[in-house]
């Protein structure tokens, strides 16, 4: 019995997924309203944080190919670092079900992203979603005209 035709280790007539994808002002809002978690890596070429997270990131994105990982190179996208006010790199930011849950600068060890990962996997999203409705309607009652 032959096995399945393979293109790398994904049977034919399956698309290759890039472990990581670039997010421009272009694919940013399509990245994070197409998919059900998202996580972004704020970064440069010139961080040595950054460049020792880089390898994290990339391992974690292969191990979960449900998860879209994307790299956003802050010197190249301004307008988006400047955007999700980024002061410091790196930075990883955690979007579900198009819900930021997560925003923090540093790299993390290994563990802890697979940790981040799993907490968010975990999160309780109708419970999220209530509580963004929830702000929202405190936000619009404190603003007058809204």
């Amino acid at each position: 019995m032959r096995s399945p035709a393979t293109f790398g280790s994904y049977p034919l007539g399956y698309a290759h997924r890039m472990a990581t994808v670039t997010i421009t002002t272009e694919n940013l809002d399509t990245t994070i309203e197409g998919n059900d978690i998202v996580l972004l890596d704020f970064w440069a070429e010139w961080c040595g944080p950054c460049r020792m997270f880089g390898p994290i990131f990339e391992a974690a994105s292969e191990a979960h190919p449900d998860i879209v990982f994307g790299k956003v190179d802050t010197e190249e996208q301004q307008e988006l670092a400047m955007a999700f006010g980024i002061r410091s790199i790196p930075t990883l930011m955690a979007f579900r079900e198009n819900v930021l849950v997560f925003a923090q600068p540093g790299a993390l060890l290994a563990p802890q992203l697979e940790r981040l990962i799993e907490a968010i996997k975990g999160l309780d999203m109708a419970e999220v979603h209530a509580q963004v409705a929830e702000q929202r309607a405190q936000q619009s009652a404190e603003t007058p005209g809204a």
